[in-house]
């Protein structure tokens, strides 16, 4: 029996899959670090199913995807893309960045797969954004093309933070202050919900014994901390700037979609904040972004549901 595989590529771990029947099927789960290659731990993996022949692959990785060798970022691992698929036997391997996976997960989600905020019409075969706040801000756009899907290159979250409203304006400041520079990165990640609770704290003139975004994050949450409560909202309607901002770049009306690990910890959240207002509030172009619906993708494989859509687009094998 043949079949085709994929897998997401962390720092920490890597997790694999086989594709059947155009499902993923025997997810796997192996430590990064008790590999020395790649190489070893896919072939670890392909050893487990002795009846399977494995033809094609794709691998979403957490490093730049910009030549033949692939340096991962957060672990030793380095590899050709070429010797990687003549070593494993395979007619075709596809080698991508994990952000990017993400991206093509979006166009294969189904309504069980994410969850809408506010209103709003996907407009098919309509360009679509795609952004993630986690240990950083991943960002790509995708547009329709010939062969499917193409994803637009890019370090969107990098651009500079725009602040919009008072609170906004003491983040911009406090950030400005700390690193000479306010990137949207240092408000929409893990360390971007410390740098908003510390910069609230300064701006009221009280305390913050608080130092990780997940403290942060369950103070608000269980309302035990008004400092932080005010913190998630802040972050909220930040996270709604920003995606009304992608939403403009390209005219997204296939949708804004937020992926990444921190956003599905509290939809409820984000559903009742002030997020799909700011989203909508740009001004004399109010009405054209009202009709672009924004989502939360809450479906925990989504980055290998992402490889085998572009490996399901891509592979000529």
């Amino acid at each position: 029996m043949s079949a085709n595989f994929v897998a997401d590529v962390g720092g920490t771990n890597i997790r694999l899959a086989q594709i059947d029947n155009g499902q993923l099927s025997h997810i796997r789960k192996y430590l990064c670090s008790d590999y020395a290659t790649i190489g070893e731990v896919i072939n670890k993996y392909f050893a487990e199913y002795p009846e399977v022949t494995f033809t094609s692959g794709c691998l979403g990785v957490a490093c730049p995807v910009t030549s033949d060798t692939i340096s991962m970022t957060n672990n030793s691992w380095q590899f050709s893309v070429k010797e990687l698929q003549a070593d494993l036997g395979l007619t075709w391997l596809g080698v991508i960045n994990d952000f990017t996976a993400v991206a093509y997960a979006v166009t294969v989600l189904t309504d069980e797969q994410k969850v809408q905020i506010g209103p709003g019409q996907i407009i098919e075969n309509e360009n679509i954004a795609v952004f993630g706040p986690g240990t950083g801000l991943g960002v790509k756009h995708l547009t329709p093309a010939v062969q499917g899907w193409l994803a637009l290159d890019g370090e969107g979250g990098h651009v500079d933070f725009a602040a919009v409203d008072e609170v906004d304006i003491a983040i911009l400041q406090f950030l400005t202050k700390k690193f000479g520079h306010a990137s949207a990165e240092e408000v929409l990640s893990g360390r971007g919900l410390v740098h908003i609770y510390q910069a609230i704290a300064e701006y009221r003139g009280v305390d913050f014994p608080l130092t990780e975004a997940a403290d942060i994050t369950e103070s608000a949450l269980d309302g035990s901390c008004d400092l932080c409560v005010a913190t998630l909202a802040q972050f909220s309607k930040v996270l709604g700037s920003f995606a009304g901002n992608l939403a403009l770049n390209l005219g997204t009306r296939g949708g804004v979609y937020i992926g990444g690990g921190i956003a599905p910890r509290f939809t409820d959240f984000i559903r009742e904040s002030g997020f799909r207002n700011r989203f909508e509030a740009k001004g004399r172009f109010r009405d054209y972004v009202a009709g672009i619906p924004t989502f939360i993708i809450t479906e925990p494989d989504h980055g290998l549901i992402g490889a085998m859509a572009y490996l399901n687009q891509n592979c000529k094998g």
